[in-house]
């Protein structure tokens, strides 16, 4: 049964998630030249760290909501025969999904230490040396966690293989976690160096990340692979609702807490390129907070049109995941 208000066709179920990747990318490249945030570096180095940064959040949340939705949808024996029939093609679709992604992750990762390299040393990339490379993987803190989200992104594309050969092989929660880890490095590594409570700072930008990661990803999953089938939305969602709930909340005090660490005085909101960023995101925050639960109640209720508002606050975190990598540069 198709739900009200239908689901993404074919073709939109693969251009949604690219508009979304450029929303993402378009609002961290115009982020960061607005606020200075690598004026530093020459224009290809910008463009190359903008995009692979934004790329990797993009992908690291991608990779968390597919792994949610695996765990969030119903066992096999809890459902109808169509509706058995759909389940087995979002499992695979979900599979075949998460190989990509992960590998996209991972290569994104590995170029995108080429141009951090080049932005740390002032060099073109194709100048850059092995031991440059090295020094700046080992040496320092944001190398070596960037070291770190690359060998995640490698765990979450060997379980994603051994699963789409046997589901049974690893469980989904496994690629889950490696993913919330590979994406809460960079913030951790990038937000709390300099903070005076570094160990508060670690957990409330970790927690921020994690959460956030949660909530865009497993609306994202939810809207591309499972609004159109109607007996699996009404299984997912409510349990997916209640833990959206909870990031929202986590969200808001974790981020208080980070903008606090990062900022210094609440006079540097408005006087620094980092906290009108910070505004700038909680702005979307605040919208987001609504429109999520206007949608969550229209796809629940069936209401048309239900693919408008979850796309429109889909859309909303793509821009707001842009801020945030602005925010990794600016900090």
């Amino acid at each position: 049964m198709t739900a009200p208000g239908g689901g993404p066709r074919p073709v939109d179920r693969y251009l949604l998630p690219v508009a979304w990747a450029g929303l993402t990318v378009g609002a961290s490249f115009l982020a960061s030249v607005l606020t200075g945030g690598l004026a530093g570096s020459t224009l290809p180095v910008l463009v190359g760290i903008t995009v692979t940064r934004s790329g990797m959040d993009i992908a690291g949340v991608a990779c968390v909501g597919l792994t949610l939705l695996g765990a969030l949808l119903p066992q096999a024996r809890a459902l109808p025969g169509r509706a058995l029939r759909d389940l087995i093609r979002v499992r695979t679709t979900a599979d075949r999904s998460l190989v990509l992604l992960a590998a996209t992750w991972l290569a994104l990762v590995l170029v995108g230490i080429l141009f951090r390299v080049a932005s740390a040393f002032g060099r073109p990339v194709a100048e850059l040396t092995g031991g440059e490379v090295v020094e700046w993987a080992t040496e320092l803190a944001a190398g070596r966690g960037t070291v770190l989200t690359a060998g995640c992104a490698a765990v979450v594309l060997g379980c994603a293989v051994a699963r789409l050969h046997d589901r049974n092989l690893v469980q989904v929660r496994i690629p889950m976690v490696a993913a919330l880890l590979g994406l809460i490095t960079p913030g951790v590594t990038g937000h709390t160096g300099s903070a005076s409570d570094h160990d508060l700072a670690v957990i409330s930008v970790g927690a921020h990340a994690g959460a956030a990661a949660l909530w865009v990803g497993g609306l994202g999953a939810v809207l591309v692979l499972v609004a159109r089938h109607r007996p699996l939305l009404d299984a997912v969602l409510p349990r997916f609702s209640r833990l959206a709930g909870l990031c929202v909340v986590t969200i808001t005090l974790t981020g208080l807490l980070s903008a606090q660490f990062g900022l210094g005085s609440w006079a540097a909101l408005v006087s620094t390129g980092y906290g009108r960023l910070v505004l700038a995101k909680a702005g979307c925050l605040v919208v987001l907070a609504c429109l999520g639960g206007l949608a969550r109640r229209r796809l629940a209720a069936g209401r048309t049109p239900v693919l408008r508002w979850a796309g429109l606050e889909t859309a909303l975190m793509a821009v707001t995941l842009g801020l945030a990598a602005a925010l990794s540069q600016a900090a």
